[in-house]
């Protein structure tokens, strides 16, 4: 496999270069002195970002971008084996490495790596510590899966050692990641278009576990089941978080202010470390925050810079992320797509001031929705409206026989006030017309559901 190395900088071309995060890759090699080539269907913001950093990118896909110059070829999963580039590359003999393999060779180059795991509260985890380490006088360099207010980007290249990055599990991407720490904060069911099951899907943490380095440290939630599976067979440094006694951190005294931001007493091995007060509600981020703590700790980083760090982040792009207020309604946007997720997050919303909890959620996938139908209804109940729109396909194709409607028919077996409106205009009529003064309104899920709050604050 080719390595990347910083000391050699040579040139490589990007095959789909301006997604978020194949544009924030680019932009760590321009960075570091690299030459930047890429193509992509249409212009965006984060193609004018490189083209201004040195880049030159084509908006077509041609054979004849594949120039004798290259010294390697990135790509992303959607690229096809029948794609021009693709083809003539694999032509050429050039070397080629998938995003996830691109990002474990960056990764390789520094010595202070960390990768953040998990079903959910990846990104959140992940800023909150980025926020930390940005308290310090080593500047770190950081890839986190959305925008993030403190570097105006998802992307943001230091000039130390320390690299911190999101680990998806989605495809065994993780699998090429060999970091020094290892967070894993959850283990559940999802992605079950490639895992056949849980079992599945608790092998794949485990093979991501024993890629840490040896000497290196593996922070994990205690509350997975059997959580020691998930680390056999690794030699590494073990600490724990959790609910209870029984993990090395764990919170006290766990309260809410009026905007429902979580307050709380961290606790390491029976020892109280001080008060925190987050800027973001509920009691998943109380354990964000108990894995960003155990993290920071066991990298050296004293409780003191982790306190300004912590009270400083105020959520990341579309973690219930307030958008604005249109005729008394206040309009939050949230990625939840996962069942665990949409629960914390409706009952965080729950302690934040409203009159009525109305949610407008846009199942993510035809195979997720499928499989974890009864369990989204369940997690979508904590809300007291909840309007459907339509399964956004993502990757897939409509086959699965199943749609927004099944979820709406288990939502009303379980008594909720619920709806399902196939556009995106008429779910905008619909809540100008249903909802009061005072409501709150989550627009929810991981495709463009974020439209609909986006495009009533512009009305």
């Amino acid at each position: 496999m080719y390595k990347i190395d910083y000391n050699k900088p040579g040139h490589f071309h990007f095959i789909g270069i301006g997604g978020v995060s194949m544009s924030g890759l680019a932009q760590i090699l321009l960075e570091r002195g690299f030459s930047v080539t890429g193509s992509d269907a249409a212009e965006s913001t984060y193609t004018d970002n490189l083209i201004s950093h040195g880049a030159k990118i084509i908006f077509s896909q041609s054979a004849d971008n594949i120039t004798d110059d290259i010294d390697c070829i990135v790509y992303t999963a959607a690229i096809k084996e029948d794609n021009p580039e693709y083809i003539q590359a694999v032509k050429s003999g050039i070397p080629m490495l998938t995003r996830a393999q691109f990002l474990g060779q960056l990764m390789s180059n520094y010595s202070e790596s960390i990768a953040v795991a998990g079903t959910h509260g990846k990104t959140s985890t992940t800023s909150m510590i980025s926020q930390v380490l940005l308290e310090l006088p080593e500047d770190p360099t950081i890839s986190i899966g959305g925008e993030f207010a403190p570097i105006k980007s998802n992307i943001h290249v230091g000039d130390s050692e320390t690299f911190i990055t999101e680990a998806c599990e989605y495809t065994n991407s993780y699998h090429e990641f060999y970091p020094k720490y290892s967070l894993i904060l959850n283990v559940e069911e999802d992605h079950l278009d490639f895992f056949k099951d849980i079992n599945d899907i608790r092998k794949s943490f485990n093979k991501f576990a024993n890629n840490t380095i040896d000497g290196g440290t593996i922070i994990i939630n205690a509350d997975i089941p059997d959580y020691s599976e998930i680390v056999k067979g690794s030699e590494c440094n073990i600490v724990t978080f959790g609910e209870s006694d029984k993990a090395d951190y764990y919170p006290k005294d766990i309260s809410y202010d009026d905007f429902g931001n979580a307050i709380f007493t961290p606790v390491y091995k029976g020892e109280a470390l001080d008060e925190i007060h987050l800027k973001v509600p509920g009691i998943h981020n109380v354990y964000n925050a108990l894995a960003a703590i155990a993290f920071c700790r066991t990298f050296g980083i004293d409780m003191d810079t982790i306190k300004v760090g912590l009270e400083k982040f105020e959520g990341a792009d579309r973690r219930f992320q307030f958008k604005g207020s249109v005729k008394g309604i206040n309009i939050v946007d949230d990625y939840g797509h996962h069942p665990t997720e949409i629960r914390m997050t409706l009952e965080a919303a729950k302690k934040y001031p409203h009159n009525r909890v109305v949610c407008v959620f846009q199942p993510h996938t035809y195979t997720r929705t499928k499989a974890l139908l009864k369990e989204t209804a369940q997690a979508l109940s904590v809300a007291d409206i909840v309007i459907l729109a339509k399964i956004y396909p993502a990757r897939e194709k409509d086959i699965y026989n199943i749609s927004s409607d099944d979820l709406l028919k288990e939502l009303k077996n379980l008594g909720v006030e619920s709806y399902y409106i196939d556009t995106f205009e008429g779910i905008e009529e619909f809540i100008l017309k249903k909802c009061i003064n005072k409501d709150l309104l989550i627009t929810m899920g991981a495709g463009d559901i974020v439209k609909v709050g986006n495009e009533l604050l512009e009305q």
